[in-house]
């Protein structure tokens, strides 16, 4: 086993699905939900969250409610690879407020940013900044027209399959008294 898996039974999976969905639902209600009282409910609440699996509680918003409408998704390449540039690059970025998500790519760019602003006007300034701050070989910009499907819920796997059989089989069942 990967040492970065945690072990999840089905009831745990179950936690992290009601909790994906709603995180403000109380330890009663889950409990319910998952057939577990509120004390053991808690416990694999803290558990998850103490092995890392649950990473934070938040609250997701509107971005365009709050007067951000534009999402742009920005391609760089660069002709530094050193691991100084990619320190101080990364440092630069990670303070920008717009800057959503920040990836390493592989491929034919380097990173990959998902940026939100209010409208081109805010992006430009962002990108007058962005270029500003260190050499970048290329910079493309992508704006989205339209948001066809956001989430922050994970596909969670299966639950773990229980008795004892063959994979691939079905499990035998055993009448008693014949």
């Amino acid at each position: 086993m990967d040492p970065t898996e945690t072990t999840l039974d089905a009831i745990d999976l179950k936690i992290l699905a009601l909790l994906q969905a709603d995180a403000t639902l109380s330890i009663a209600a889950i409990g319910e939900r998952v057939g577990l009282s509120q004390t053991p409910c808690w416990k694999r609440i803290q558990k998850l969250e103490a092995d890392g699996v649950i990473d934070r509680r938040v609250a997701v918003l509107d971005p365009v409610k709050l007067g951000l409408g534009l999402t742009v998704f920005v391609s760089i390449e660069t002709a530094d690879h050193s691991q100084e540039w990619l320190q101080r690059f990364a440092a630069t970025i990670s303070a920008m407020p717009e800057v959503l998500e920040f990836y390493r790519m592989a491929g034919d760019v380097d990173y990959m940013l998902r940026v939100v602003v209010a409208d081109m006007q805010a992006y430009d300034s962002f990108y007058k900044q962005l270029i500003a701050v260190l050499p970048l070989k290329n910079v493309t910009s992508r704006f989205a027209m339209e948001k066809v499907k956001s989430t922050t819920a994970l596909p969670l796997p299966a639950p773990p399959k229980t008795g004892r059989h063959l994979p691939g089989t079905a499990p035998v069942l055993a009448v008693v008294g014949e």
